[in-house]
């Protein structure tokens, strides 16, 4: 078998072994929650007979390993039960929450990406300059501060001072793109200043560790301008790093909006998981945290099998 789809199978293995391990530590988190279900639930008037009567409908009675097996295997097959607090499907929920939740996340990647390469390759070509320490100092600025302060302090800027847009971001499927992009302008601004800083780092310090090579100074001794230098040779050569905190950061768009989306009011699954958590709906709890874990996974392994695919190096299996 050739190396590459060696490597390609292992990663793939790995990546759902993970995933099961994930969707163990899940189930084991929800069920060491303090607290009883059935008493949340019925409330504190509840009788004992109450109490066991819907311990027994939610199959609480049984064994924690065999309501384990049956949630992962309906979980497999696209049923993710129903809510606890108000008998709707699940999936049928999930499903507009997460579109809600992509759309935002697909804004602000489409600004932060291709941004912070950007950033990076100007950092690079006026390195130790002012426009390096500029970039810089924003940057490290933004990541710094604690992302519900930042969504606070632009609400009231953009908001509540000048008017431009709304201080919640309340989508629905009768709304325009425009008026979509309108609404969710700034959620997509925290979350592009939050993950900004980090790509643009990885960006340029990728580079700058591939312009130390024999190759990038011939290239400068035969008169090339520096710019293009950075764009056509050192660029490409640096793409597996950049590739691995693009994904991880694109995966934080998704996975972890929960703090945007609570403190926007955004109908997303941030928002859902913690109306969900605050009624301790477990069944909720563990399918919104079994898809950010699949999401989470499946955009890592990606970027390690992008890198592998673009570096040589990392193909050869040792």
């Amino acid at each position: 078998m050739h190396p590459v789809l060696t490597l390609v199978i292992q990663r793939l293995a790995l990546g759902l072994l993970l995933l099961l391990a994930a969707s163990v530590l899940i189930f084991i988190g929800t069920e060491i929650l303090p607290g009883d279900v059935a008493q949340a639930i019925l409330g504190q008037g509840a009788t004992e007979q109450a109490l066991h009567n819907m311990r027994a409908e939610m199959g609480l009675d049984r064994p924690a390993v065999t309501r384990y097996f049956e949630w992962l295997f309906s979980a497999l097959q696209g049923d993710l039960g129903s809510a606890l607090s108000n008998g709707r499907d699940i999936a049928e929920s999930i499903g507009t929450r997460m579109k809600n939740t992509l759309f935002l996340a697909s804004v602000a990647a489409a600004i932060s990406v291709p941004l912070s390469i950007f950033l990076g390759l100007l950092a690079v070509r006026y390195r130790d300059r002012w426009p390096d320490r500029l970039i810089s100092a924003i940057t490290l600025t933004s990541i710094s501060l604690p992302e519900f302060l930042l969504g606070y302090i632009i609400m009231y800027v953009f908001s509540v001072q000048l008017g431009w847009f709304p201080s919640v971001s309340n989508i629905n499927s009768g709304m325009s793109f425009g008026e979509k992009l309108i609404a969710v302008a700034l959620p997509a601004l925290v979350l592009t200043l939050v993950v900004l800083a980090h790509m643009m780092r990885m960006t340029r310090a990728a580079i700058l560790n591939v312009m130390q090579s024999a190759y990038i100074e011939t290239a400068e001794l035969k008169g090339l301008r520096r710019f293009t230098i950075i764009a056509r040779h050192a660029m490409p050569n640096s793409i597996a790093p950049i590739v691995n905190v693009v994904m991880l950061n694109l995966a934080y768009l998704v996975v972890g909006v929960v703090v945007i989306e609570v403190v926007f009011v955004y109908p997303g699954m941030g928002q859902y998981l913690v109306d969900h958590v605050s009624k301790r709906d477990v069944p909720v709890v563990q399918a919104c945290g079994l898809i950010f874990a699949t999401i989470y996974i499946g955009l890592n392994l990606l970027a390690d099998l992008i890198s592998i695919l673009s570096n040589p190096r990392l193909r050869h299996p040792k």
